[in-house]
């Protein structure tokens, strides 16, 4: 997305649910997990970091996510994170709670339609 206008705003507490959906595939460190949701969702969604590191530390701190210090292909170290069980059932509540919301809004949206016509 080109202009600061279109960017979409995430509503409060999808970011987490992309976050453990992100890695519900696996340790990612920060960038990785930012690139993954901008690439997912065709670059409709791109997280910054000033959003993304202080979710994954509240994640932490919530017991949802485990972090650690590593060094993969390169020399240079990268903070992992990973999730935990408790994070895998909080994942699975956020997207129960997300699957009701896109629900009621999908039938705000057609009976609006149905008005109009």
């Amino acid at each position: 997305m080109n202009s600061r206008q279109d960017k979409i705003e995430l509503l409060r507490g999808t970011l987490d649910m992309l976050i453990l959906r992100t890695l519900l595939l696996g340790p990612a460190h920060g960038h990785q997990i930012a690139k993954h949701i901008q690439q997912s969702t065709e670059d409709v969604l791109q997280v910054e970091h000033g959003s993304l590191y202080p979710a994954l530390h509240r994640l932490k701190e919530k017991g949802w996510l485990t972090s650690k210090w590593e060094t993969r292909d390169t020399k240079r170290e990268f903070k992992y994170y990973r999730l935990t069980a408790a994070g895998k059932k909080q994942l699975a509540a956020e997207e129960s709670r997300w699957e009701q919301l896109v629900r009621a809004i999908a039938r705000v949206a057609s009976t609006v339609t149905e008005v109009a016509k």
